[in-house]
């Protein structure tokens, strides 16, 4: 509990590595985390430090098992992960696995390179063969089919023209063949068109199949394509076409002949290259399997052995480059294992002298370190997003393990759904060592990660329920009411008592829509519900009215204990920080102000709880109009509570008021006492002289104090310096500041409080709401189809139930709770301006595969 009511103490530590011991001490640091360091290299540049050429290298090796990875990944081969992790490498084995890790690199980038060639030839050889077999079926077309062209003439008997035509024209007729993507069909014509003014013959036929791209991999429509032309002019400007459009041109054959020897061929080709191609591929799996089996273990070590020389970089040289010198926070409960984890890094190393610590004394502020554990995690991160505490201060984590789940299930009060988020929360703690909840995605982890918190929010829930007495809007009657209906029938009392009270009979009951029990009758009322709220209120017409009477003074209630709390806590932060003169000038006056009115209106509520009966019920005065009157002074005297309440309320009003100056004047007046009764504060140590420079405040106060041993004297400049570090009018305004946010933020934040009663009854209407439209309505209908009806209306309920009622309505409330634990409660004592510890532990490190491309 120490450690999670308050930061735990913290040193500042000097640690002496030698230079050749220096990598397996961090290493061992790091296995335990124990330490933060701090950089003594901060005026020099990142790529001019000691160790940037091993950061290089770590970067170099990240690298190749980055691209490892994504071929792994790519060949659809397991990850494996190891349950334990590996420690780093040794530096013997560094340069081994460099060299292996570069080797496998080269032959992978090889093999595959090679893979993608014969996959790449394999493609334009289909894509051959598929042109082949389309422009053999062009020259056979009927002219009904292509009426724009002129048809070609078969190629085996007749030719196109006749030669000594062709020969008189001086032309020489050609042939380009090829795929074309199906969206540049269009253009590309048009553009043959116009550039070539008519003296082509172009023909079209789309493939039956999707074939792959051999340049992109991307699987596309394709249409194959044969152009004539005539001249070698114009066959230049048609290949210079093919180029722009990206087509894929093949060579025509002239003759049947040829094109049934390159048919053929291609077919020859096509095996051969499916059988080496099929062997390529189990090579490169067989080496990919191999290099997954210790994939895991290399990319940890190489992590590891990066973080090791980024601390390293860290780290200052003595005067004689032998010894580094490393500056580290540490917990005082740790310093034994800081120093057996030196010993066993100097032991692994084997080196002659051990490295070593020393404690140095330190006026800085040290981070915060707060131990926690898998239940009280997600709690310190609530108040961590709020704020890191300050070193040493009160913890509210502690106490928000409680009041938050308590204060959310104040908002959620509701048996049903309270049960239902509690299992759900029970289900992801019973299966929290489960690998697919680890790695789920963001939602789902989420709500793993803050199962304790859901846990405890359905538990409390629960209770607040049962206080409610509601379960899905229904009452629960687990103890019989304790109103007796019969009770207020006539036949029930003797005549002689009709008169006196009013009474039920036959007429009464049939004419009238609206019967009113009266406690005052009696046996009508036989005492309370022994656990929360009686059940017949869930059936009377005035249950609204009597729950918001008793929501809104809950709310007040548990708000005013809560921010009193909150101010008591305080007093913890004044003793332990030894300044007891804000005990009575601050926290005392606030205590004071809180109670004398707002816990005097606690006080009213119970007593006329307590006091007032049902028999007296109808002369009890309101709570609200005597506390108004409290501040009014009227001038007719009234009922009240109690008698002498006037006088009580005039010495509560004076204790106000005279706190209010208190608060305002005190700690500023007795800082300035102490400033002008007290000479300055300066040590003089070693040749040079140390000033506190924390606060004016300190300043004042370490007037009368020795901070080092002896007191020595000061002298004039150093009296000057100090003195000029306190600024009275700063120190007025922000307590003038101080003292105003306070006094106007106990009335505003006892009014937020009332969100508490709100949102209750924002959750049971709705929740009564959904009732009525679901439920009621499918258990009305006739009892023929009613059984097929019940089930989608069941399941409908219930799907409107988890995301209205739980998710929905369960965020709203969870985020009042954190608007009041962060806004009413720690701005009380909780100032939240330190830094968090960040030990040096490997364990922050990430062991997953998160991603294809990257296993940083």
């Amino acid at each position: 509990m120490g450690s999670l009511f308050r930061s735990e103490t913290m040193c500042l530590a000097q640690l002496f590595l030698q230079s050749g011991t220096a990598y397996e001490c961090l290493s061992a640091l790091g296995e335990k985390g124990l330490v933060q360091f701090r950089d003594l290299n901060q005026n020099i540049s990142t790529f001019q430090r000691k160790f940037v050429g091993e950061v290089k290298r770590c970067e170099e090796l990240e690298r190749i098992l980055v691209y490892l990875v994504q071929e792994i990944n790519r060949a659809d081969i397991p990850l494996p992960e190891g349950e334990t992790s590996p420690p780093a490498p040794p530096l013997k084995q560094v340069l081994e696995m460099q060299e292996q890790l570069q080797k496998l690199e080269v032959e992978l980038r090889e093999v595959t390179k090679n893979k993608e060639k014969l996959r790449k030839n394999l493609l334009e050889l289909i894509e051959y063969t598929h042109m082949l077999r389309v422009t053999k079926t062009f020259v056979k077309r009927n002219v009904e089919f292509e009426p724009t062209y002129e048809e070609f003439p078969s190629l085996e008997s007749d030719s196109l023209l006749d030669y000594s035509c062709m020969q008189r024209l001086g032309a020489k007729l050609g042939f380009v063949s090829g795929l074309i993507n199906q969206g540049k069909v269009e253009a590309f014509e048009k553009m043959l068109w116009r550039v070539c003014k008519g003296y082509t013959i172009v023909s079209y036929a789309e493939l039956d199949e999707s074939l792959e791209d051999p340049e992109t991999g991307e699987v596309i429509k394709w249409y194959v394509f044969l152009i004539s032309f005539w001249g070698e002019q114009i066959g230049h400007k048609v290949k210079k076409i093919c180029d722009c459009y990206h087509c894929h041109v093949y060579p025509y054959p002239n003759t049947a002949e040829e094109r049934r020897e390159i048919q053929e061929g291609l077919n020859t080709r096509i095996q051969d290259l499916y059988t080496v191609l099929h062997k390529t591929e189990d090579y490169l799996r067989q080496v990919l399997c191999k290099a997954a089996e210790s994939v895991y273990s290399r990319v940890i070590q190489v992590k590891k052995m990066k973080a090791i020389y980024h601390m390293l970089n860290m780290c200052s040289f003595d005067v004689t480059n032998k010894c580094l010198i490393a500056e580290v926070w540490c917990p005082e409960a740790d310093l034994q294992e800081l120093r057996r984890a030196l010993e066993e890094g100097s032991r692994e190393s084997g080196a002659t002298i051990p490295s070593f610590m020393n404690i140095i004394p330190t006026k800085e502020t040290p981070p915060t370190r707060i131990r926690t554990n898998k239940f009280t995690e997600g709690f310190q991160n609530i108040v961590d997003a709020y704020g890191v505490g300050s070193y040493r201060e009160v913890n509210p984590a502690l106490f928000t393990i409680i009041t938050f789940p308590f204060l959310f299930a104040v908002m959620f009060g509701d048996l049903g759904h309270g049960f239902v988020m509690f299992l759900f929360a029970l289900l992801l703690v019973l299966n929290e060592n489960h690998p697919r909840l680890n790695q789920s995605q963001e939602i789902m982890r989420m709500f793993f990660n803050g199962r304790y918190i859901l846990l405890l929010m359905g538990l409390f829930s629960v209770y607040t329920g049962l206080i409610y007495n509601d379960c899905f809007s229904k009452s629960v009657n687990l103890f019989g009411s304790g109103w007796n209906v019969s009770a207020m029938y006539t036949s029930s009392h003797p005549a002689a008592e009709h008169k006196k009270m009013v009474l039920w009979n036959d007429s009464v009951v049939r004419h009238n829509s609206v019967l009113q029990l009266d406690p005052s009758v009696p046996g009508v009322f036989r005492g309370p519900y022994p656990l929360g709220i009686d059940p017949i209120w869930n059936l009377a017409t005035n249950r609204l009215t009597f729950l918001n009477s008793f929501k809104m003074k809950m709310s007040v209630i548990l708000g005013i204990i809560h921010m009193t709390f909150g101010v008591i806590l305080g007093i913890f932060n004044h003793l332990h920080f030894r300044k007891k003169f804000n005990i009575y000038l601050v926290s005392i006056p606030e205590l004071l102000f809180m109670l004398c009115i707002f816990g005097y209106l606690i006080f009213m509520i119970f007593y006329k709880w307590l006091v007032f009966s049902a028999e007296t019920s109808r002369v009890a005065p309101s709570i609200l109009i005597e506390f108004i009157n409290m501040f009014l002074f009227p001038a007719s005297k009234t009922n009240g509570l109690y008698t002498g309440q006037e006088y009580v309320q005039r010495v509560l009003l004076v204790v106000t008021a005279l706190s209010v100056p208190v608060l305002f004047l005190g700690k500023p007046l007795f800082l300035l006492w102490l400033h002008n009764g007290r000479s300055c504060f300066g040590v003089n140590r070693s040749g040079y002289t140390l000033i506190r420079k924390d606060s004016e405040e300190e300043v004042s106060l370490l007037g009368n104090q020795d901070v080092e041993e002896g007191n020595h004297q000061v002298e004039d400049g150093c009296r000057e310096m100090a003195c000029e570090e306190f600024n009275f009018g700063e120190i007025l305004m922000t307590q003038v500041i101080h003292s105003i946010e306070y006094c106007l933020g106990c009335i505003s934040n006892t009014a937020s409080y009332l969100r508490l009663w709100a949102l209750s009854l924002a959750h049971a209407q709705l929740s009564d709401v959904l009732w009525a439209m679901l439920m009621r309505v499918g258990l009305r209908v006739d009892t023929t189809y009613g059984v097929l009806l019940l089930f989608p209306v069941i399941a409908l309920f219930a799907v409107l139930t988890i995301f209205i009622l739980l998710i929905m309505e369960g965020l709203s409330a969870f985020l009042h709770a954190i608007r009041l634990h962060w806004v009413e409660f720690q701005n009380k004592f909780y100032v939240g301006a330190g830094t968090k510890f960040v030990p040096f532990s490997f364990s922050l490190l990430s062991s997953k595969f998160n991603n294809d491309d990257s296993v940083a």
